[in-house]
């Protein structure tokens, strides 16, 4: 009997042992269980590419004049044999550029419609007057109108210099003169030396005919 009981109570106090120990564990142990730290986050920045910048306006060049390529529908034909130019003259007469061969020639295809020429044949006259001894031939040549319409044009321009009837246009189109006004200045030999679209100044004027009379010294006045 005193065998059983001692069995018991050693039984008894393993349990109680073994409770006290877990109850110990328990105790101690933190309330919480803290949480995996995250990996701070990197901010990826890509490297941004450099734009292309052009040249500013102030930066790229201007073209010269002669470096301007001519509209469609015109041929300055420069450095190349003048076209060939037989018309009738108003006021009676022809003008043959043939027979000018030689001299220094400035032929302007014209109509009475534009006001450029208005402007310019002032200038024309002067420049015809001053270099007359210098052998220079002032042409104008008219597209498409007739004398009488013409004729009165060159009056209240006070144009003295001849101007041909180009009627039919042909004298125009073999000049490759589609687009009205526009100016030639031929050497003594008969070579396009320059060409230009009307509404020009004096300085325009004075450069392209130095190009036709070497040695000169060509001014507006």
């Amino acid at each position: 009997m005193r065998g059983a009981l001692a069995i018991l109570a050693g039984f008894v106090l393993g349990v109680v042992a073994a409770g006290l120990v877990l109850g110990g564990i328990v105790a101690f142990a933190p309330d919480t269980i803290p949480a995996p730290t995250a990996a701070p986050s990197v901010a990826v920045v890509l490297p941004t590419a450099t734009p292309t910048v052009g040249p500013s306006a102030s930066e790229v060049p201007s073209a010269s004049a002669s470096e301007v390529a001519a509209p469609s529908g015109v041929s300055f034909h420069v450095g190349q044999p003048a076209p060939a130019l037989s018309l009738s003259q108003v006021g009676g007469g022809t003008i043959d550029l043939a027979s000018l061969k030689g001299q220094p020639v400035w032929i302007e295809f014209v109509t009475t419609a534009c006001p450029t020429c208005k402007a310019e044949f002032p200038l024309m006259n002067g420049y015809a007057n001053r270099y007359a001894a210098n052998g220079l031939a002032v042409i104008a040549v008219d597209v498409g109108e007739d004398e009488g319409k013409v004729t009165t044009f060159a009056e209240s321009t006070g144009a003295t210099f001849p101007i041909g009837l180009d009627t039919d246009g042909s004298a125009a189109s073999a000049w490759g003169a589609q687009t009205l006004p526009v100016h030639f200045w031929i050497d003594k030999d008969g070579i396009i030396r320059d060409g230009a679209l009307g509404g020009l100044g004096a300085d325009d004027m004075n450069k392209a005919l130095q190009t036709i009379m070497p040695g000169v010294t060509v001014t507006s006045s």
